[in-house]
């Protein structure tokens, strides 16, 4: 591996979803020795080089172009070098090339190649070649649908080629009888001079010598090692697995690709039991295939069964044979080991026969045990090359050029299947068509010039490869022709149709020219006082041709000349056509001559201004009736400029137009005349009808429009009425439509009408007479209706009958109601008066009558206005209950004078009614029947009913607690007492709770417990007695400091020696009981706060002065100190108390441990001492021999790190420990929120 040069990796260049197309890259020139060079790669004329920039695009690159680009290591790329060539590295002028050059000068880019040399592996290590980004060209179209294999893109050289030697999945199986060659590229010339030119230089540059193999590759086959220079390691910049992904697969594929071990063959993984893993064991151990009878395109492949080591034959004799036979599986790579493999053979036997190899070909086979779904590891591969063969059948040769004696073929070279083609054969059948074939050329080129050929005959050609294995298959036979002599003059042309500006004209082959020959005519034509005689007009092969843009009626002269490649022959004789006259142009627009009549007008027009070179025989006069123009009618033909059209309806509209005949043809129409016939006045009508049967005063007749309108539309009709009496007749209707109601006629009279119609041209004669008999009619309105009132609720209205009409009278309906507009009907008989029951008392009623007999109903009478009397009110029908917060601001009523009394006195405000004592009423009031309501009457059941004034609401008093009531109300006017209401019930509340005691249970100088009543500490809300605690703050207001069900309250926030006032109240669903006595609790003194650890520094060996911090005064209260210190482990003992903040201690022991500790304690006036908490330990060490010797500086330092290390910790105030669990908790839920994250949602 490290004897390849650094690969030119691609990972940044080219996606690996792109095909390889393994054509030959563009060369590419390496400039500069530093360790970052710029390396251009020059690309071809007709070749395309495709890289992936930074930004992750794809760029195809298209010839002639030099790509730059960085390497950073400073080395030359390995160029991937398709089979067939191979690649030099040219210095000059200190410019190194890197070419890569076809191996002989034969041209194979679609043949075999005889080696194929699997790349090395990647260097993962190096980094990769990166494109110069300034100096890229814009990117062109990117191919990516190429044929020829797709795999991993892992080169930054990609050729317009296609691969030699890729299977490809997409390859039917009959293009593998071919082996899959791609398309024969030709390569000319100036390629082949290039090349000759590019391997002299070579040879003169390196002396003639060349390197060896390079290591790690396969042997060259023997055909090719001696005549190819020296090749470089061919690289395609991927290995390993990413070889299985760039090549394809063969298409005589039977199985699918590799599976893994331990796998079904659906694919789905499981575990294996210990059976299971030892039978894929077994499968494991096959042993590597042999090869033998290798032939060109086939080989034979052989192996042995799996089999146990000898270490284990032994262990288990029940798995020594498998459930099931074995079967094999045949894998096929031409790309290397590390290639991908493809199934050729599956089946159980223990030999296989490889067909459809490629020739002169490097093959791996390996093959892979399977039993019971499962599949063993694959065997090691077997490598074996192919032997050459003869060429392929060559593609037939082609006529470069030819005379009338000599042919020139030209052909391309075959794919030479592993040995250089050394001579073509070239047989022809020396034009006589018996299908027997004689050589005519045999040797190395790739054209030959046929000679002493006949003209215009036909030749077949065929062509066969040689090498130094055998003779190719002959190609498919070709046939070619010679050219002949110069055509004899033809026949002149003849007219096949003649038209207005062109003639079509056809001609005959010359007599003698064979079929072979391809003969051109010219045709040339003179146009009759042009002068400028013969122009060619036609140039082509055709035997016939249409002359256009020609002149009409004129004489035209025509020739026509053949040729061919070997001249011209002379002019045909001159013949004359004549092209035909055109068709005359439309006459002017007709003209009216004369006044239109109803049924006929006369019309008149010009000739046409050009009449097409031909006279004009006849013109045609078409006639159509309305503007639509659909159906015309011919009414005149004849040589006259004039016509009278007759038969025409008044009041209709004709359009008119007019057309010449010629000998060209017929003239465009002439432009429309539209004429439109004056209207007369209809015909008379039919006699208009009667629709239905006709009533008292009026009748509906209807009536059809006449047969004869007159030319014109309809559009008004007259209706005329005599009476019985006299002749006179008047106009009763007038208008457009068909029907009509004629009114203000009297009942059982006979009437005449008559009808008559009207157009824009007047009215037409009546019609006969139509004579009808009115019915008899409704009664007459009757008089107002008479009302009387009998009683609040009862009124008898009374009418008198109208006037018949003609028909008695047979009922009467009374309508009543309490508004004008929303009367019903509440009578309908002969009688004329009727009783009304039932009436609101003081109400408003309306009423009215109507009369009716067989002819109709009469109109209704005017409405009348009836008030009923007054009446004692109605009964309340709404009362409901009070709230509590309603019971406050009502007085009673019972005890008003009283209350008047006390006012006057200066009595205190109206009390507050307790929900336990009082019920508050409230009520709609009801209808008072046209009278005021004066009172109502409250009545209790038991207790005697009381009487309110006139009010909606009243708050009885001095009931019992806890006591239903049965309670109706009764509304009182002037003229007596309504019913009562309903009866409802309602019930007093019980009587609210006493206050408890209240005491205090704990306290301090900041804070007070309370506790009160029997009962747990804390009790829930639901529970029906709950307290109201209070204090009293400075300017003597209770406030509220708890409301709810439990029996305990710590008030905090206090001050030292303070006095604080409390009271508290009991409540339940009856009401808030009364607030108890007032409670006086007095917070004690504070003590004095901590001091601070105090600091010790030693002054001699036995004494040392202890300092610490100095508090203020509290209130007033002087603050003195008390010191004590411990030896040892000793109990403390004061050694100071007084107000100093130092002490010097002495009569220290040398080797003894001192502690000590301080506390402030407040000197009360009237009270005895507060001792506040001692300060921290602070710890004084003995004196070390050690530090004796350093001096008192040092001793004095030591002490001091004594009391330091001897310090301890401070203890967390409740705030701090909140805060720091706070913390802790806030972590520990981060934590667990990331884990559900990470491993339960991911």
């Amino acid at each position: 591996m490290a004897d390849h040069t650094p690969p030119l990796e691609s990972g940044q260049l080219l996606s690996p979803e792109l095909p390889i197309l393994a054509s030959p890259p563009p060369p590419a020139m390496v400039n500069g020795e530093g360790p970052q060079q710029v390396i251009l790669v020059q690309v071809n004329p007709g070749e395309a080089f495709t890289i992936r920039r930074e930004d992750g695009q794809f760029q195809c690159i298209t010839g002639p172009a030099q790509v730059p680009m960085m390497s950073p290591n400073g080395s030359v790329p390995p160029i991937y070098v398709p089979p067939g060539y191979v690649s030099q590295i040219i210095e000059e002028n200190g410019v190194r090339r890197v070419l890569v050059l076809p191996q002989q000068p034969e041209f194979h880019p679609g043949g075999h190649s005889p080696l194929h040399h699997p790349p090395p592996p990647p260097h993962a290590h190096l980094p990769a070649f990166i494109p110069h980004p300034a100096m890229m060209p814009p990117p062109p179209h990117l191919y990516t649908g190429m044929a020829g294999g797709v795999g991993d893109m892992s080169s930054q050289y990609i050729s317009q080629y296609h691969p030699a030697h890729i299977y490809s999945e997409q390859v039917s199986t009959d293009s593998h009888s071919q082996h899959g060659r791609p398309p024969f590229v030709h390569r000319d010339e100036r390629t082949s001079k290039t090349y000759e030119r590019l391997q002299k230089k070579l040879k003169e540059r390196q002396g003639g010598g060349g390197g060896g193999q390079v290591k790690d590759s396969p042997p060259p086959s023997p055909q090719k090692s001696r005549s190819s220079p020296p090749t470089l390691d061919i690289h395609n910049g991927v290995g390993g697995k990413g070889l299985e992904a760039e090549q394809g697969q063969p298409s005589n594929a039977v199985a699918g690709p590799d599976k893994q071990a331990g796998r079904g063959k659906n694919g789905e993984s499981g575990e294996l039991d210990a059976e299971a893993q030892a039978l894929q064991a077994l499968l494991s151990t096959i042993s590597k295939p042999v090869v033998s009878d290798i032939q060109a395109r086939g080989a034979v492949l052989s192996w042995s069964a799996p089999t146990k080591p000898e270490s284990e034959e032994g262990s288990a004799e029940d798995d020594s044979t498998p459930p099931e036979p074995f079967s094999y599986e045949v894998s096929i790579s031409y790309s290397g080991k590390d290639g991908k493999f493809k199934s050729t053979y599956s089946g159980e036997e223990l030999s296989a026969t490889l067909e459809d190899l490629r020739p002169a070909t490097d093959y791996h086979v390996r093959v892979q045990a399977m039993c019971n779904c499962l599949q063993g590891s694959p065997s090691e591969a077997v490598s074996f090359t192919t032997l050459s063969c003869e060429p392929d059948p060559p593609n037939p040769p082609r006529k470069a050029s030819g005379t009338k004696s000599t042919l020139v073929l030209q052909w391309k070279p075959p794919c030479d299947n592993g040995s250089k083609i050394q001579n073509y054969i070239l047989q022809w059948d020396e034009g006589k068509g018996t299908g027997m074939y004689e050589q005519c050329y045999y040797g190395p080129q790739k054209q030959y010039r046929v000679t002493k050929l006949s003209p215009a005959s036909r030749y077949s050609f065929r062509l066969a490869a040689k090498n130094d294995m055998g003779v190719s298959e002959f190609s498919e036979v070709v046939d070619l022709f010679t050219s002949c002599s110069v055509p004899l003059p033809p026949l002149p042309p003849e007219l096949v149709k003649a038209g207005v500006t062109w003639l079509c004209l056809q001609w005959q082959r010359p007599t003698g020219s064979p079929k072979e020959d391809d003969i051109y005519y010219i045709l040339e034509m003179e146009e009759e006082g042009s002068g400028y005689g013969f122009q060619p007009s036609y140039d082509g092969e055709d035997l016939s041709c249409t002359v256009r843009n020609l002149h009409r009626s004129t004489k035209y002269k025509f020739r026509v000349a053949a040729y061919n490649t070997e001249g011209k022959s002379n002019p045909s004789q001159v013949a004359e056509f004549t092209t035909s006259p055109d068709r005359p142009s439309s006459p002017c627009r007709p003209v009216i001559r004369g006044r239109v009549l109803p049924n006929s007008f006369k019309m008149a027009w010009e000739p046409p201004k050009d009449n097409g070179g031909a006279e004009v025989t006849k013109y045609v006069v078409e006639l159509s009736e309305g503007l639509s123009g659909l159906s015309w009618e011919l009414v005149y033909s004849g040589p006259a400029m004039e016509h009278v059209c007759e038969g025409l309806k008044p009041g209709c509209s004709y359009q008119t137009r007019v057309y010449c005949m010629s000998e060209g043809g017929q003239s465009p129409l002439s432009e429309t005349l539209q004429v439109q016939t004056p209207a007369v006045p209809p015909g008379p009508c039919q006699p208009p009808r009667l629709v239905g049967k006709p009533k008292a005063r009026e009748v509906q007749l209807r009536w059809g429009p006449p047969q004869v309108d007159g030319g014109s539309l309809v559009s008004c009709y007259g209706v005329e009425v005599s009476g019985p009496q006299s002749e006179e007749s008047r106009e009763v209707y007038q208008g457009p439509e068909l029907d009509c109601t004629v009114g203000s006629l009297l009942p059982g009279k006979t009437y005449s009408f008559r009808l008559k119609a009207a157009n824009k041209a007047g009215f037409g004669p009546l019609s006969e007479r139509c004579e009808v008999t009115t019915g008899p009619g409704a009664p007459e309105p009757c008089k107002s209706p008479n009302t009387t009132c009998k009683s609040p609720s009862c009124v008898v209205v009374s009418w008198e009958a109208p006037p018949c009409n003609g028909a008695p009278v047979s009922e009467f309906r009374l309508e009543w109601g309490a508004a004008e507009g929303s009367m019903q009907m509440c009578y309908s008989g002969p009688g004329l008066s009727h009783e009304m029951k039932g009436l609101l008392p003081a109400t408003n009623y309306f009423s009215r009558v109507q009369a009716v007999n067989v002819a109709g109903v009469g109109p209704f009478s005017e409405a009348v206005l009836c008030q009923t009397p007054c009446s004692v009110p109605a009964a309340v029908s709404s009362v409901h209950a009070l709230k509590e917060s309603d019971l406050h601001g009502y007085e009673a009523s019972v005890d008003a004078e009283e209350d008047e009394e006390e006012d006057d006195n200066g009595s205190p405000p109206p009390p507050l009614y307790s929900p336990s004592t009082c019920l508050g009423l409230s009520w709609e009031p009801p209808c008072d029947h046209g009278s005021e309501i004066t009172s109502y009457l409250i009545d209790l059941g038991e207790r005697q009913p009381i009487v309110v004034g006139p009010v909606t609401k009243y708050i009885i008093q001095h009931l019992q607690p806890d006591t239903s009531y049965r309670i109706r109300i009764q509304a009182l006017n002037s003229l007596g007492a309504g019913p009562f209401s309903h009866t409802f019930k309602l019930k007093t509340k019980p009587l609210p709770p006493q206050p408890p005691r209240l005491e205090c249970t704990a306290f301090s100088h900041q804070t007070l417990r309370l506790k009160w009543g029997d009962g747990p500490a804390k009790a829930a809300t639901s529970d029906a007695l709950q307290y109201q605690l209070q204090m009293e703050d400075k300017s003597g207001r209770f406030i509220s400091l708890y409301k709810g069900p439990c029996h305990t309250h710590k008030v905090q926030r206090l001050n030292e020696s303070t006095s604080y006032t409390f009271r508290i109240q009991a409540f339940n669903e009856a009401g808030e009981g009364p607030f108890s006595n007032v409670y006086t609790f007095t917070t004690p003194r504070s003590p004095p706060a901590p001091v601070k650890a105090p600091k010790v520094e030693r002054l001699e060996d036995n004494s040392c002065e202890v300092t610490w911090e100095a508090l203020p005064p509290m209130k007033g209260d002087p603050i003195i100190y008390t010191l004590q210190c411990m030896m040892g482990n000793s109990d403390f003992k004061q050694a100071y108390k007084g107000s100093s903040t130092s002490h010097h201690v002495q009569n220290l022991q040398p080797n003894s441990d001192y502690r000590f500790r301080v506390c402030a304690i407040r000197q009360c006036q009237d009270a005895p001492e507060l001792s506040g908490p001692y300060s921290p330990t602070v710890t004084l060490s003995p004196q070390r021999s050690e530090l004796a010797a350093s001096g008192g500086g040092a001793a004095g330092s030591g002490s001091r790190a004594g009391t330091e290390s001897g310090r301890p910790r401070r203890s967390l105030t409740d705030e701090q420990c909140a805060f720091l669990l706070l913390m802790v908790f806030a972590v520990i839920a981060i934590l667990i929120a990331f884990v559900i994250q990470y491993f339960v949602i991911k």
